[in-house]
C-alpha cells in the first residue's frame, strides 16, 4: 500500500447516507422545476415530493438559497460537461471550427433542458443572490474557460491586446484591472470585448431558440446556428490577423 492509499479517508457510511439524501433532493426539485418552472420552487414542495418534512430537508440544505445555490451550480456543471464534450468530439469533424463544436454543445443542452436553462439564465429568482465567489462564480468560470480556450487557441495575450477592437475608456480599464485573474481578469481589454462579444451573439441565438422566438425557421433553426457561429469565428479571426 502506498503512503497515498494509506493516508486516504474513506466516507463514513453516514457520510455516504447523507450523500445519496443530498443528490434525491438535487434530483427532486429538478424534477420540480421542469415541472412547475424555476420561480415555483420551494422547500415545502421538494419536501413534500420525497415524503419529508420541511424540517428534515433544514438537515441538508439550510436555506432556500441554499438549494438553489446548489441547483444552480450543478446546472453550470452539466453544462460545460456538455460543452467539454463536444469539444473532446471535434476530432470526428475537423471541417467544423473548434469553437463551433462548443457553441453546439451549449446549444443543444440548453434545447435539451430549457427549465434548467431558464434557471441559470432566466429571470432572477426573488429574494435570492449567488453568494460571490462561491460554487456557482467557480462553475460560470470553468465554462466560461472553455471557450476563451477555443475561441483563443493560438493566440498570445500580446496579440489579444492588438487586436482590431475599439479602445476601452480608462474607466473601463480600471475596473477590468480589479476582476479576478482566475476569469475575464486574465485578458487584456480587447481580448475582454472579443469574448463577451462572441458570447452574446451565440448566447443570444440560443435563447431566441429555447423560448421559441425563432420557431418560424422551423428545422434550420440548426442550420442557421452552426453558420451564425462559423461567421463569429471567421469575425474574431480577422480582428485578431492585425496582431500576427
Amino acid at each position: 500500500m502506498s503512503p497515498a492509499d494509506a493516508t486516504t479517508t474513506v466516507p463514513t457510511l453516514r457520510e455516504r447516507r447523507r450523500a445519496v439524501a443530498t443528490q434525491e433532493i438535487l434530483g427532486a426539485a429538478e424534477r420540480h422545476i421542469v415541472e412547475h418552472g424555476p420561480h415555483a420552487l420551494s422547500l415545502r414542495a421538494v419536501a413534500r415530493d420525497l415524503g419529508m418534512t420541511v424540517q428534515a430537508l433544514y438537515h441538508y440544505f439550510a436555506s432556500r438559497d441554499d438549494l438553489i445555490t446548489a441547483l444552480v451550480t450543478r446546472a453550470f456543471e452539466d453544462l460545460a460537461d456538455a460543452v467539454q464534450f463536444a469539444v473532446d468530439r471535434a476530432h470526428e469533424d475537423p471541417s467544423v471550427p473548434r469553437l463551433v463544436h462548443a457553441a453546439e454543445g451549449y446549444r443543444r443542452w440548453a434545447i435539451d433542458h430549457p427549465e434548467r436553462f431558464q434557471l441559470i439564465f432566466g429571470s432572477p429568482l426573488r429574494g435570492y443572490a449567488a453568494p460571490p465567489g462561491g460554487p456557482t462564480t467557480q462553475a460560470v468560470q470553468r465554462m466560461s474557460g472553455i471557450f476563451q480556450r477555443e475561441l483563443f487557441a493560438g493566440y498570445s495575450m500580446e496579440q489579444l491586446a492588438a487586436a482590431d477592437m475599439p479602445t476601452a475608456s480608462p474607466e473601463m480599464r480600471a475596473h477590468l484591472g480589479q476582476l479576478s485573474p482566475d476569469g475575464l481578469g486574465a485578458l487584456p481589454p480587447s481580448g475582454v470585448h472579443l469574448l463577451l462579444n462572441a458570447w452574446g451573439r451565440m448566447h443570444g441565438l440560443v435563447v431566441l431558440e429555447v423560448f421559441g422566438h425563432t420557431s418560424f425557421l422551423g428545422g434550420h433553426q440548426g442550420e442557421v446556428f452552426q453558420v451564425s457561429m462559423a461567421h463569429l469565428v471567421e469575425d474574431v479571426h480577422r480582428r485578431l490577423a492585425t496582431a500576427r
